[in-house]
């Protein structure tokens, strides 16, 4: 069978004595408060134990479960297990609120939830719903070992045939910070494809056999944390390093004792780790190169130089699975490059009727594995959304959504979300170029660029700026991060409205929730704190055209 249980049992059996799940120490944690390391054969057992149970309670192919479980090893021991028997695991990002719980599991339709104590948002969401929900309530902190009995199915009864590498093996809800998030429907073949071509890309991302330890600050709810580094580990026999969640504080002394070789990053993290004080463990960690996603060239230069690895961009999203990285030359470091279009994984930049657009002109990035089978490898739709999924897939290639640009070399370059892209006086402005500008002036730690409303304009350049703790958050400041700007990019690019806010929003994938910053058709002038640079951003454009 191929399968994501039957991958990770193959390396069992392979090679039981090797560390497969490290969890550093944490003293407030309420699970392995002094870190434990599992080896490949512990985790084994757990999992053939928790297969037999929850198969002998009527569990089977054709099911979905949903996992509330966080990030604790506890929820890969339930995945595996469930995998073994063909049950679909839908897991619950553990910051959702009831009413996003709700939607949730009336849209997926589990026949069961496995939650740790206590998750009152869960409890309230399963009471409203009502049905036929079974609730397993667990410790989560000893492999499932403590579970009296778990409940029976309640719902439709499993198929009877055997589960394949086509079928279901989770749902993922795409988290972005839209309100009715898709449910993403994955295959054991799209984690499988996924694993191998992350541990494939070669170059200064080299993994070794059998050799490394993967220190993964993500979510188990996100794509990157459960099939490419999850997925990475089990098919080359590494070990995973799973913290709870990322603290910049705790990451290096982390990674030194834990004994990390590589880190999966994304740009918050990079951006974070850059912020804080330097210590003695950023010099003598093994780490041999990271890789990730959302790291402008900016913080990549200075990342590299400070802490002594590659930082290797890439770009990716819960449809597409396989991720492209910057790994081939010539890789254009100065630039956002995340690789070219090669077999099985290509790319192409389109405009809006899906014409090919030529070098150096942004539009839509599509991908596909290829002319032949161009969904191999992909999700496999959107749950109970067959035209979105149509749409998303018209004319043989994926649309992403994303704005890029294509080098004359075949290097891909990517811009920004399209959603992201600021139409102002008709130019577009990438919010991603003005935020990478931002995160180069000194002081600044965090830097958020939205459209704000413009009745002239119709949309202007907002900046919601962090700064450094001790840092003056005053117009005099400001005013220093706009000349800063002003003598980098073109002036019509520049904020016309900076805030200094104490921190940005975040979803719990780490990414920045837009949408709260700025409601749609609201004056900027009517935001406590909201600085106006209309004038100096007109007398730029001014000066520029004389």
């Amino acid at each position: 069978m191929y399968t994501v249980h039957s991958m990770f049992a193959a390396a069992a059996d392979a090679t039981a004595h090797r560390p497969f799940l490290c969890v550093p120490a944490r003293s407030d944690r309420p699970y392995f408060p002094e870190g434990i390391e599992f080896t490949y054969g512990d985790i084994a057992f757990g999992v053939d134990q928790l297969r037999t149970r929850y198969s002998e309670a009527g569990y089977g192919h054709g099911h979905r479960v949903c996992l509330l479980l966080e990030n604790r090893p506890d929820l890969i021991v339930h995945w595996l297990a469930l995998n073994a028997i063909g049950v679909s695991v839908v897991p619950i990002n553990p910051a959702y609120r009831s009413a996003e719980i709700e939607y949730l599991l009336s849209h997926a339709e589990p026949v069961l939830v496995v939650t740790l104590h206590g998750q009152r948002q869960l409890e309230a969401a399963v009471e409203r719903i009502g049905g036929e929900i079974a609730v397993l309530r667990v410790d989560g902190g000893d492999l499932g070992r403590s579970i009296a009995q778990i409940p029976s199915a309640l719902r439709k009864p499993p198929r009877d045939d055997v589960p394949t590498s086509m079928s279901e093996a989770a749902l993922l809800y795409t988290s972005g910070t839209t309100a009715q998030p898709k449910g993403c429907i994955l295959t054991n073949e799209y984690f499988i494809v996924t694993g191998r071509w992350y541990l494939s890309r070669g170059g200064e991302a080299t993994y070794h056999v059998g050799m490394e330890r993967l220190y993964s600050p993500l979510p188990l709810f996100h794509m990157a944390g459960l099939a490419c580094t999850f997925m990475a580990m089990v098919l080359s026999g590494g070990c995973l390093i799973l913290p709870e969640r990322f603290n910049p504080r705790y990451a290096w002394s982390d990674i030194v004792s834990c004994r990390a070789t590589v880190l999966h990053y994304l740009g918050v993290i990079v951006a974070a780790l850059l912020g804080q004080p330097e210590t003695e463990d950023e010099r003598r960690h093994a780490l041999r190169f990271s890789l990730g996603v959302g790291a402008n060239p900016d913080l990549r230069a200075r990342a590299r130089a400070r802490f002594g690895i590659a930082f290797i961009e890439g770009w990716g999203m819960t449809e597409t699975g396989r991720s492209p990285f910057n790994t081939t030359e010539p890789r254009h470091l100065e630039l956002n490059s995340i690789g070219r279009s090669e077999a099985c994984f290509e790319m192409k930049v389109v405009d809006a009727e899906d014409d090919r657009v030529p070098n150096g002109v942004v539009g839509e990035l599509c991908v596909r594995h290829s002319a032949a089978t161009p969904r191999k490898g992909f999700f496999s739709g959107y749950l109970k959304n067959p035209d979105a999924t149509e749409a998303a897939w018209r004319n043989g290639w994926f649309h992403t959504g994303d704005s890029a640009w294509q080098h004359d070399d075949g290097a891909v370059i990517f811009v920004d979300r399209l959603k992201h892209l600021i139409r102002r006086s008709g130019e577009n402005i990438s919010a991603a170029e003005v935020e990478g500008v931002l995160l180069s002036f000194p002081l600044v730690r965090q830097a958020a660029v939205v459209p704000a409303h413009d009745p002239v304009r119709e949309e202007e350049v907002a900046a919601f700026v962090v700064v450094d703790g001790e840092a003056d958050r005053s117009a005099a400041t400001a005013s220093e991060v706009f000349r800063h700007c002003a003598a980098r990019i073109a002036p019509y690019k520049l904020p016309a409205w900076i805030k200094f806010v104490d921190e940005l929003p975040m979803t719990s994938t780490n990414k920045i929730q837009k949408h709260q910053l700025l409601e749609p058709k609201r004056d900027p002038e009517t935001y406590p704190g909201m600085l106006d640079f209309r004038a100096d951003k007109t007398a730029a454009i001014k000066t520029a055209n004389q």
